[in-house]
């Protein structure tokens, strides 16, 4: 169970961008790709990531550390493939003091990236002259470029009392936003009056956040006997919530009117704290869970307050799952011994075990799969990586080979990273929670004790448009 932030600073803004000055006496030496947890920095080695497998990376920061956030669903376009982009999110922050957590409503626009080539181009294939007057000018180039191609933050600030451990934008009504505190308080909020202004706001500039908004919860429960992490709005039926705590209760919300019903009678069947839950794609009255005590559950709200099916899923705590939305069948898990999990639900009853990756060293803090590929999903772990996998993807000796040549050996790969391990993004510290942007192809939000990066991996989505300098 990997959740709290231990002792949590002010996060500062890191510009991954940044050009860092290079020796030009002699040849540089062949790059190698970096494992967590396998290889060790020598003296005075640091990390450098390669631009040319990103369309778009950038860090932001909205103050505290956030140790949950929800992209929120806007009206700008179902599937957008065009740079600019603009996305709206809400976060829930870690202060240092209760009474300075606040909900973090934001706009991050002018999002501007570009398509790169798979196999980047060496510098000893073009021949370029660092000190050129030529590369001079491109610098020059660059920097107006990079300019011009800032993001722009817009942020609106709520106060909350405690600490907020998740929250969650209800997916029909995104105004509507539902947080777990660890003062043991689940509360529904309606931030549509701050969302209209992010809307309204048409600075160039990072603006807001000077001033923090008083705005009570249009529901605040009580019931939980303990803090809790598990949080979901049902993507079928408009208002329904479930949240599950420490103690191992889950209890239904239903809307009615302008409020909620809370069922006191609490779903029971885990020896142990409920980790996550998540809504069937499909069925109205079916959600499933996850629990410290090692197990995943199905629930059915017709059938009474027990579990409808029960499977031991991992070893160690089952800290997060996901259910695919595309492929309803599938749902993945993620344990507190790094390993992950991809089950069939038709065949829960006996060896539902699809896949089982031990590629992470650190307990897994977030694992979804993305909204546009049915074989695709993104993990994120204490050992400060967010992966992607693609599931359909063997291993090709041929294609190896092949890219291998293309590369001219720049690149020392290892030899034992599964097939299907697409994309590796480092550079985070204490990885808590990611997310894909529904409405943007390719597009991943994470958040960590050193803020958020939007990354937009060059190997994800193929259709986003090429721009040529």
């Amino acid at each position: 169970m990997v959740r709290s932030l231990k002792n949590p600073k002010k996060a500062k803004r890191k510009n991954k961008g940044s050009k860092k000055s290079e020796s030009s006496s002699g040849p540089a030496a062949p790059a190698k790709v970096w494992q967590p947890g396998v290889d060790q920095l020598e003296e005075g080695e640091e990390l450098q990531f390669d631009p040319s497998t990103y369309n778009y990376l950038r860090a932001f920061s909205i103050g505290w550390p956030c140790l949950s956030f929800d992209i929120v669903h806007d009206s700008l376009g179902l599937i957008r493939s065009e740079f600019p982009h603009t996305f709206y999110g809400v976060a829930g922050t870690q202060a240092e003091q209760s009474s300075w957590n606040y909900l973090g409503i934001f706009k991050i626009s002018n999002i501007s990236g570009k398509k790169r080539e798979l196999v980047p181009v060496s510098n000893a294939d073009n021949d370029v002259d660092m000190d050129s007057e030529s590369s001079s000018d491109e610098d020059d180039d660059d920097d107006e470029d990079e300019k011009s191609s800032q993001p722009v933050l817009h942020l609106h600030k709520v106060a909350h009392q405690g600490c907020v451990n998740r929250i969650r934008s209800m997916i029909q009504r995104p105004h509507i936003c539902a947080t777990w505190a660890d003062t043991g308080h689940v509360q529904v909020w309606d931030i549509n009056t701050l969302l209209n202004a992010l809307a309204e706001s048409v600075s160039d500039t990072t603006v807001g956040g000077n001033s923090i908004h008083r705005l009570s919860p249009i529901v605040k429960f009580g019931g939980h006997k303990d803090e809790g992490y598990a949080i979901d709005w049902s993507p079928i039926v408009p208002g329904r919530l479930v949240s599950g705590d420490c103690n191992s209760s889950i209890h239904l919300w239903e809307p009615s009117s302008e409020t909620w019903n809370v069922d006191s009678n609490p779903f029971v069947g885990h020896a142990a704290s409920v980790e996550d839950l998540q809504w069937s794609p499909t069925e109205a009255d079916v959600f499933a869970s996850c629990s410290v005590d090692g197990t995943i559950a199905i629930w059915d709200t017709r059938l009474g307050k027990s579990p409808a099916l029960s499977v031991k899923a991992h070893n160690t705590d089952v800290n997060v799952i996901s259910w695919n939305r595309l492929a309803s069948c599938m749902i993945a898990s993620g344990s507190d011994d790094g390993t992950f999990s991809i089950r069939d639900l038709r065949l829960i009853k006996g060896d539902a075990l699809v896949a089982h990756f031990e590629y992470h060293k650190q307990p897994i803090t977030s694992i979804e799969w993305s909204p546009h590929e049915a074989s695709t999903l993104a993990v994120a772990s204490e050992d400060n990586q967010l992966t992607i996998w693609d599931l359909s993807l063997e291993k090709d000796e041929e294609e190896e080979a092949e890219f291998k040549a293309k590369m001219k050996e720049q690149v020392n790969v290892p030899q034992d990273l599964p097939p299907q391990l697409l994309f590796v993004h480092q550079g985070q510290k204490g990885l808590k929670e990611l997310h894909w942007h529904t409405q943007i192809p390719g597009m991943v939000i994470s958040t960590a004790a050193d803020g958020f990066n939007v990354l937009m991996p060059a190997n994800i989505d193929t259709t986003l448009p090429s721009t040529d300098a």
